[in-house]
């Protein structure tokens, strides 16, 4: 049962259940001195916070024919009082079905502006394809914003005949502005990637591309990584968390480059190339996973989360990855959005799909969203 179907239950039983005491109570104690007919009202105004405008009416018609049947019970039956307690519970009922009328159509705009809020935002984010030539992927993404499904956070992906890249970056701010930013700097990187150049030109570009979008205060971090194929990785790191590197066989590290700036607020960044055999792992993330506090304020380890990135598939090991994540934070609530990205490198080159433009493969190829690819943290 949803949420909205419980609330929905949880109000007809209570107006309900009010209706049967306020009975019960009145026919208990019949007198001229205490007349309980008006009470019947307070039933449809229950009703009418969370019901249906049908249903409001049923008790609404309920309430006056208790409040007639309660006067005609105490000996008061076709007089003043009576009829002054009737239509006063037949006014506040006729009100609360008027309520409940307002709140149903104003409930049915909201679904409707969120329902295309929701697609306008699930086409800001990339569906990463579940392998790009020699890489297989795994992505999440968790939303600590409650109103937004994609935040500031974000990934995406390129390929070429001579390279793949994959991005991670993390805008500053929350909400729809941060949402806003985030789409320009997937913008960015698709057409300094597709420009060409290395993968410290793309970053400058990608930079220079923003700063006449950003204010003084607002910036991009970002990781962008690159791979061909000859087994090697290169990263180039704009104020970003460092991925961290599982090797199939060794001990588990982290990736690093020389930190530039972020984007927004520099051009100078420098590349860091090593090698990586068939079956290493590459974990992407923002600082939603790196910031991760506890109830005593401590940072989640990072390191040794290279333990739950080994399970024989991409998408066992990111469920279980957030899993830990969610362990760890109070109540399973994210504080800050949180994306990651899981690599594999397979050694094993698969062949580019037809729909290409200008050596750029469209993120609408070969897709597979991932279970969680787009939920809250709540």
């Amino acid at each position: 049962m949803s949420s909205r179907d419980r609330g929905r239950w949880i109000g007809a039983s209570f107006a309900a259940v009010w209706l049967v005491v306020v009975l019960l109570i009145d026919v208990a104690t019949a007198s001229d001195t205490l007349v309980l007919a008006v009470l019947y009202a307070i039933s449809p105004l229950i009703a009418c916070s969370v019901l249906p405008t049908g249903p409001t009416a049923g008790y609404a018609v309920a309430a006056v024919v208790l409040a007639v049947g309660s006067n005609a019970w105490g000996g008061e039956w076709d007089t003043a009082q009576m009829w002054v307690r009737v239509i006063d519970v037949t006014l506040v009922s006729a009100a609360a079905v008027s309520v409940a009328a307002v709140r149903v159509r104003r409930e049915r705009r909201l679904a409707r502006v969120e329902r295309i809020a929701e697609v306008a935002q699930r086409t800001i984010l990339p569906v990463i394809p579940a392998r790009v030539g020699s890489v297989t992927t795994g992505a999440r993404y968790l939303s600590a914003s409650e109103d937004t499904l994609v935040g500031g956070d974000l990934f995406d992906w390129f390929r070429s005949e001579q390279r793949i890249c994959f991005l991670v970056g993390d805008v500053r701010g929350k909400g729809l502005g941060a949402v806003e930013q985030a789409a320009r700097v997937i913008r960015a990187f698709r057409q300094s990637a597709a420009a060409g150049g290395d993968l410290a030109a793309i970053a400058a570009q990608m930079s220079s591309y923003l700063m006449p979008f950003l204010d003084e205060e607002e910036f991009a971090t970002a990781a962008l990584v690159q791979f061909t194929d000859q087994g090697h990785v290169t990263l180039v790191d704009c104020g970003h968390p460092p991925p961290l590197l599982v090797p199939r066989d060794g001990e588990p590290t982290f990736l690093e480059a020389p930190v530039g700036l972020p984007l927004g607020l520099g051009t100078d960044y420098e590349p860091a190339t090593r090698q990586w055999s068939p079956g290493d792992r590459l974990l992407l993330y923002t600082d939603g996973l790196s910031e991760a506090r506890d109830g005593d304020d401590e940072f989640l380890p990072v390191l040794p989360l290279a333990s739950v990135l080994r399970s024989a598939d991409l998408e066992d090991a990111l469920d279980e990855l957030l899993d830990e994540v969610r362990g760890h934070v109070p109540g399973a609530r994210f504080a800050d959005d949180l994306a990651v990205l899981l690599l594999e490198y397979t050694g094993v080159e698969e062949e580019a799909p037809a729909d290409t433009r200008d050596g750029w493969v469209l993120g609408s190829a070969p897709r597979r969203r991932a279970r969680e690819h787009l939920t809250q943290g709540t």
